[in-house]
């Protein structure tokens, strides 16, 4: 089954960069250079991503789940900065007005998105726990 690509839920254009807020993700994409080259590599590449992500997200914003993040703000700069456990906290120059909009819509969807992933997460608990309690089969 082919996925279609959802509308995001907020798009900010910027001259170089795009941030593109969806239901579940937060996506900032470059528009050109060798950053954006860069970029397109890694996420092309999901073994990349996981293991060079925490290595280039200073250089290189990349896709970020919303269950992740633990907290947003707007920094003293009017800046959009996002806290996420275990990483280097990213900071995306947005103008004021425009960080205000994505930190209000982020508050509402990220509590969404970790309520959506521990209701996966049980799911496969329950099928994984179901799996060890199933009698083994004698041939």
């Amino acid at each position: 089954m082919i996925q279609v690509p959802k509308k995001p839920v907020l798009e900010i254009e910027k001259p170089h960069f795009t941030v593109k807020l969806h239901e579940d993700t937060l996506e900032v994409d470059l528009k050109e250079g060798a950053k954006k080259e860069l970029e397109d590599v890694v996420e092309a590449h999901s073994i990349l991503r996981g293991s060079l992500g925490v290595l280039f997200q200073t250089i290189i914003p990349l896709d970020v789940a919303l269950h992740e993040i633990e907290h947003v703000e707007v920094d003293k700069k009017g800046r959009l900065k996002i806290a996420i456990p275990l990483r280097r906290d990213i900071v995306i120059p947005t103008e004021p007005d425009e960080s205000k909009r994505l930190v209000e819509k982020l508050n509402e969807l990220i509590p969404q998105a970790k309520l959506k992933e521990a209701e996966e997460l049980k799911g496969l608990q329950s099928i994984e726990d179901a799996g060890r309690r199933r009698p083994k089969e004698s041939i």
